[in-house]
């Protein structure tokens, strides 16, 4: 994920009555017809919107979750299997270690790309006895343990099964073409043109579809990529074919060069990634038909789901079925048996004229007729593909897993078709921190979670390519802490390996790496990796976080209209992406289906109210085909229809001409009128380019939920009930902090600021802030990756969330209100306000209201560096087999810290390092005195125990750690425990694979400092 959000834009069926929502029908013209001071300096329009049926116990809700959240909320694990070829006793230990380690669930997942020896699909395969055991194993456990357990949909990915051949109607199909080229004039006779692209292997079977000529555009030639075609030309000669022969004659009249092509449907043959997964052989189903899904289901249903399964995933440890991205492969057209028909009944045309312009050849376009005609074409089809993939792949599946008791959590992308969409129709969509681009691309799934009702928005978390053994953990939240504030709630985090499998090397099988002989994906996180020992902490983080996403509503500023709900392509925001995030602006993407099938109405200004409650929508042309002004009439006249109900619209380019989506132009001149009558609304404005969109809003008069006075790397996300408002903060950059204002929009009455710490759960209320028009100013400060959250409620909220000992009573704590401070800090506890200064001296402290009070701290201690260490480090080797770990010890005395790299004998070593500094304290470090211990550098993750007190977690991303009152006059005594990564010892252990990796810098390098801080009551 890149430090900071910029776009990668080169341009700068409804699940069934049981839901509640319309059906979408299949016809296009339906369709169509304690922390840091945690804050702009601006005033802030009010939140709008009620939230949702039983808000009046939501903020108690969100604060008993926060010390210890319930493990429906927590990270998972994706946990790959070498198929069925598992000890139950194993699965059972695993799924402790998960457990024990702090995470929530795990997906069963049949991966073995890096297993080196082979497997016995026939007798441990997906879906045998062995498999179905290690299952029910697993399942069993996990009702114990309190975490879920969701199952792939099939081996490995996209979905297959072992139950079809590619000549089954039930698999994956497509279409290959064959061409021939005549003169005119020149007679053909014989055996039809072969297909350009040669049949998969297990492919036996084609059929003709069709077979026809065109004559070439002027000036064009075979060789030509792609061929200009002439399609008033178009002969169809497929009622004259004899068997797979054919005799014709190119017409001799206007001369030229004639294509001779034919159409094949055959099966595409396609296995399930990096098999045998089973005996026979998988193939993928066809994801557009009715006939594929049933050859999924109905596989489960006979051979999968025995009776002991079906209850067990019925009872507490179900959780959902789990389907990747859509990865069909084919190196010609895909297809489904069906498509003709289904593609007239939605388009209202006739697809065969338009054969030449859709069908492919190793993924390139073959001939065209002109570039818009092939552009509306190919939107259809793959509008019908959608359309398909909604009506027989989702929707039915959601059902039966329904039936089953589970969700369906499926990736909905990886086609051109409108994932923006189905991720409104599906449980819960999925993204992936490897494959997407940018933040943009969960803002996409988002948007159609939120519109849809949903709650949840999924990310294949944490996966680096070339990163196996040496991925932190610090990299790891980082990234995720990113996602959480594009809309991502829940982390999958890819992923925790089997133990062993055949031919596995220490420190055991990993499912990714080797990978094609090099380093593979990471991660195989779990007890082989050191830093396993501190990961409770981190999956706390996670958990606290995912509660946090998960209650309340999600709010967004800005929905994107954007023509293509595509997902994963990196596209932008205009203005928004690179710029309006830097300036406070939260976003999403809606497309024209999504609007359809949710339906969502405007009240008071605010689209979708009672959802993500919008108050801004923005459109452009289609920046995936040249910013063409395209727009469906139906989402025409939907958009002027929120606009005379006051939603601020912004319109950006020229749409004097706007133009239909798709082939048929019928309704164009109804668009053009209500294009027209949209933009002399008094809430629409319009402009030019891309470059007036902060004039253009600026104009309208709006402005987003959270400001500051300039740009900044701060990210953040916002839920809300009907009296709290809810901001997850993160910093999106690397290397620069975060430290200023931030004002906070909030419509809750006496609203009070709260900073939420994530690593404990700790609330505390921000004294320090000012109530401005329609919202709360607080000062926000956070080291590079940080994250943390700021809650604005009602002053009691404090009492729910800190403890009825922990804060004032409300009406003490409505008193306690600071417009400034020249102190560090003012903190608010049980006893009152108390004035925090590192340095002696006399504070100045300014009450709201103007009122003006000194305090004085007498003295301070002077800070104090720690360089004398003594250095005890568990060096982790190989053992006797390949999941053993030997363990060493190397005690070292150091006057000054270095990297593990550059002290005698530890270049090579990874394990745990544990540092202990014992050092003498006089006066002024005592009575009313606290520090804070400035840890400098520290790899990977670290916990702090003062004088045999171990501190709460540690914010990974912020190395200073208050350690309060702890230290003592005399002798004190720190311990700082660090963990790495495996790389450096995998890299002598397996030059061959990981030799070409740099050495990680491991353990506390500091420098280290105390610096003390004085406290006064104010």
């Amino acid at each position: 994920m890149p430090p900071s959000d910029t776009p990668a834009d080169s341009s700068s069926a409804a699940p069934g009555a049981e839901d509640g929502r319309r059906r979408f029908p299949f016809s296009r013209r339906s369709f169509i017809a304690a922390g840091a001071a945690v804050g702009a300096t601006a005033a802030l329009q009010p939140a709008v919107g009620a939230p949702p049926a039983a808000a009046a116990s939501a903020e108690g809700r969100l604060a008993a979750g926060l010390p210890d959240p319930a493990g429906g909320v927590r990270a998972k694990f994706r946990w790959w299997w070498p198929h069925g070829m598992v000890d139950l006793a194993e699965i059972r230990r695993e799924i402790d270690q998960i457990a024990d380690a702090g995470f929530g669930g795990v997906e069963i997942a049949d991966v073995h790309h890096s297993v080196s020896e082979p497997l016995d699909p026939e007798n441990t395969g997906w879906g045998t006895k062995p498999w179905r055991d290690a299952v029910e194993a697993a399942l069993s456990r996990a009702e114990r343990r309190g975490i879920k357990v969701d199952l792939t949909i099939g081996p490995a990915w996209p979905a297959a099964v072992p139950s079809i051949t590619p000549q089954d109607p039930a698999a994956m199909h497509e279409l290959a073409h064959g061409v021939r080229f005549l003169q005119a004039g020149e007679e053909f006779s014989g055996p039809l043109p072969e297909p350009a692209v040669e049949a998969a292997e297990g492919v036996t079977e084609r059929t003709l579809f069709a077979i026809q000529a065109l004559r070439l555009a002027d000036g064009a030639a075979p060789e030509d990529s792609p061929i200009t075609l002439k399609p008033d030309t178009l002969a169809d000669l497929t009622s004259s074919v004899d068997g797979e022969e054919l005799s014709w004659t190119a017409p001799a009249e206007g001369g030229g060069t004639w294509a001779l092509i034919a159409y094949w449907q055959r099966g595409t043959g396609q296995r399930p990634e990096r098999g045998p997964h089973t005996e026979p052989v998988s193939y993928v189903v066809d994801h557009f038909s009715a006939a594929g899904t049933r050859a999924v289901t109905d596989f489960w249903d006979e051979h999968i789901l025995t009776d002991r399964v079906r209850k067990l995933l019925k009872g507490p440890a179900g959780g959902a079925i789990f389907e990747d991205s859509i990865e069909m492969e084919t190196d010609a057209t895909l297809w489904t048996r069906d498509l003709p028909a289904a593609f007239e009944a939605h388009t209202g045309y006739d697809p065969l004229p338009y054969l030449p312009v859709l069908v492919r050849a190793h993924e390139d376009k073959v001939f065209s007729f002109d570039s818009t005609t092939d552009r509306r074409a190919l939107d259809d089809f793959n509008d019908v593909l959608t359309q398909l993939y909604v009506d027989h792949h989702i929707t039915p599946i959601k059902k039966w897993a329904h039936r089953l008791g589970l969700r369906y959590r499926i990736q909905p992308y990886g086609l051109q078709t409108d994932a923006v969409a189905k991720a409104a129709l599906v449980d819960i969509p999925e993204g992936e921190s490897l494959g997407f681009k940018n933040l943009d691309d969960f803002r996409s799934l988002a948007g159609g979670r939120d519109l849809g009702g949903n709650t949840v928005l999924s990310s294949e978390a944490g996966a680096v390519y070339g990163g196996s053994y040496s991925t932190t953990w610090r990299q790891t939240v980082r990234t995720i802490s990113r996602e959480y504030a594009a809309g991502v709630n829940q982390a999958v985090l890819h992923g925790f390996s089997y133990a062993d499998a055949p031919g596995a090397q220490w420190p055991g099988f990993a499912a990714f790496t080797p990978y094609s002989g090099g380093v593979g994906y990471s991660e195989s996180w779990g007890p082989r990796h050191p830093t396993w020992q501190h990961v409770a902490d981190v999956s706390g983080f996670f958990a606290r976080c995912q509660h946090a996403l998960q209650w309340g509503t999600s709010t967004v500023d800005v929905a994107f209209l954007r023509q293509k709900g595509y997902a994963g392509s990196g596209f932008g925001a205009a203005y928004f992406s690179s710029t309006g995030v830097r300036e406070g602006w939260s976003h999403q993407f809606v497309s024209p289906r999504l609007l359809e099938i949710t339906d969502p109405q405007v009240k008071d200004g605010v689209l979708a109210p009672d959802g993500p409650a919008y108050r801004l929508l923005v459109f452009e042309g289609d920046a995936f085909n040249g910013r063409v002004a395209t727009l469906p009439v139906e989402t025409a006249r939907r958009l002027l229809r929120y606009a005379k109900n006051g939603l601020k619209i912004l319109v950006v380019g020229d749409w004097s001409a706007p133009q239909q989506p798709g082939v048929d132009q019928g309704e164009a001149g109804e668009l053009a009128e209500t294009v027209r009558a949209l933009l002399d609304q008094p809430t629409v404005h319009r402009v030019g380019t891309r470059e007036e969109i902060a004039a253009g809003i600026a104009a309208l008069g709006a402005a987003p939920s959270v400001r500051y006075a300039k740009a900044s790397p701060l990210l953040h996300a916002r839920r809300r009930s009907r009296n709290l408002d809810l901001y997850y903060l993160t910093n999106g950059s690397n290397d620069a902090a975060v430290d200023h204002d931030v004002t906070f929009a909030t419509d809750t009455a006496q609203a009070y600021p709260f900073s939420v710490n994530l690593w404990t759960g700790e609330v505390a209320p921000l004294p320090v802030h000012r109530v401005v028009d329609g919202g709360v100013r607080v000062r926000v400060r956070l080291a590079p990756g940080a994250s943390t959250a700021v809650a604005v409620a009602r002053p009691q909220w404090a009492r729910d969330a800190a403890g009825r000992n922990a804060t004032p009573p409300p009406g003490e704590l409505k008193k306690l209100r600071f417009e400034g401070t020249d102190a560090d800090a003012v903190r608010v506890d049980e006893r009152g306000a108390r004035v925090r200064a590192g340095a002696a001296g006399t504070y100045r402290t300014v009450y709201a209201g103007g009122r003006t009070v000194s305090t004085e701290i007498r003295s301070v201690g002077e800070p104090r560096e720690l360089t004398r260490w003594r250095l005890e480090v568990e060096d982790w080797r190989p053992g006797s087999s390949a999941t053993e770990t030997e363990v060493r010890t190397h005690t070292l005395d150091l006057d000054g810290l270095a990297p593990w790299t550059e002290l005698d004998g530890l270049a090579d070593v990874s394990g745990i390092g544990r540092y202990t500094a014992e050092f003498d304290l006089g006066k002024g470090w005592t009575g009313g005195y606290g520090a804070y211990l400035d840890l400098g550098a520290v790899t990977d993750v670290f916990r702090v125990t003062v004088n045999g007190k171990d501190l709460p977690p540690c914010d990974q991303l912020n190395t200073v750690v208050d350690l309060g009152d702890r230290l003592r006059r005399g002798k004190n005594t720190i311990e700082v425990e660090v963990s790495t990564t495996l790389i450096n010892r995998m890299r002598v252990f397996r030059p061959d694979v990981y030799g070409s990796v740099r050495r990680q810098q491991y353990g506390l390098m500091g420098p280290v400092w105390l610096r003390p801080y004085g406290e006064a009551e104010l």
